[in-house]
């Protein structure tokens, strides 16, 4: 035991000195909760700017109740009907200064034009101004619809994007500091031969390995406790769920997990650099194809099928499964399982490779 305990203060100041490891472990995961959160607290409709040049009946027949509820939605900017005007509205779309140009037509016919270099905002302004057609076109037969959509969120109205954007990050956190932590720790040492005076002192291999590990979850469970006290500030509005405590099993299984991969990277790898050049290929692209920072609802079927057999895709839907969906065991237990099966498998590929020495 008090080997153990030597070997952890030993490697946790050796970390703490380290003002790289510390910056990528804990603070870059940080920021990217920081900038995603302030990015996408905005989730309302954004306001499209349209330029009617001359006269266009749909819009200028709205009545002001319509007009008002439409105002954050959608601007409207008129300009006479000369082909100058004309000339000078479509460049103004070109140039993305406005969303849209509209033009009334002969026989009562409407030309909307916009550019195909924003797919987004020219989507939104082809709906919105759409709708205005209908409502008229409904106006001038006056025969009400025949169905009526009512479009409501699956969600509370209190969700906010913070809910899917903190569990995927905090998967990613885990997994950096797993994997990050235990390689170039491992490669250091070796370096340096702290590893081969330890392999001839009067110290089990369990009590190296079990500080390791010690050191690697007491991290990880402060970046959840930072993480989790940054998300719940006002500022961005994170509400946990019942189980989100189910998150530490988890955190605990992830780290253990991406230890291994770790593990495996140190084994290998010669040098610092090689070691972290590895750590990087791995993990950035594990997070963009894992759903970690954005859905993979509209990605390409080969990536959905990749995101099947990376584990950080399971530790991120199971983390957003108890912080934020209010499931329960059924959620995690299946996943812990599969990650802890995981991190044997890699440790003993490890174990093959792993040497004491570079001599």
């Amino acid at each position: 035991m008090k080997s153990f305990i030597s070997l952890s203060k030993a490697m946790a100041l050796g970390l703490l000195r380290d003002r790289a490891a510390v910056f990528f472990m804990l603070v870059f995961p940080l920021m990217f909760l920081a900038m995603f959160g302030a990015l996408f607290s905005n989730d309302s409709t954004p306001q499209s700017k349209v330029i009617q040049v001359g006269d266009v009946k749909v819009l200028d027949a709205m009545p002001d109740q319509q007009r008002a509820a439409l105002r954050d939605v959608l601007k409207i900017e008129k300009t006479d009907g000369s082909p100058a005007a004309r000339k000078e509205a479509l460049e103004k779309v070109r140039k993305g200064d406005m969303d849209a140009a509209v033009f009334q037509q002969d026989k009562g016919g409407i030309e909307l034009r916009y550019s195909a270099a924003d797919s987004v905002r020219s989507g939104s302004v082809r709906g919105v101004v759409d709708s205005v057609v209908q409502q008229a076109n409904q106006q001038a037969t006056g025969q009400p619809p025949a169905y009526r959509l009512a479009p409501r969120q699956v969600e509370d109205e209190s969700v906010k994007p913070i809910q899917f954007l903190t569990p995927g990050l905090l998967s990613w956190a885990v997994a950096m500091g797993g994997v990050f932590g235990s390689a170039l720790n491992l490669v250091s040492w070796r370096k340096k031969r702290i590893l081969r005076r330890l392999w001839l002192a009067p110290v089990s291999a369990g009590s190296v390995v079990g500080a390791r590990v010690g050191v690697n979850l007491v991290l990880a469970f402060a970046q959840t406790a930072v993480f989790i006290g940054l998300a719940t500030l006002p500022v961005y509005g994170l509400q946990l769920s019942g189980y989100w405590w189910l998150c530490l099993p988890l955190v605990a299984c992830g780290t253990l997990a991406f230890m291994s991969i770790g593990l495996l990277i140190g084994s290998w790898a010669k040098t610092e650099e090689a070691a972290n050049g590895l750590a990087q290929i791995i993990i950035l692209p594990m997070a963009f194809l894992s759903g970690s920072f954005f859905p993979l609802d509209v990605a390409p079927d080969w990536v959905r099928s990749v995101s099947e057999f990376l584990p950080l895709t399971y530790l991120a839907e199971a983390m957003q499964s108890v912080l934020s969906r209010g499931e329960s065991w059924g959620a995690v237990l299946p996943v812990m399982g599969g990650l802890l099966a995981f991190a044997a498998v890699l440790t003993l590929i490890a174990s093959r490779l792993f040497r004491w020495d570079d001599a």
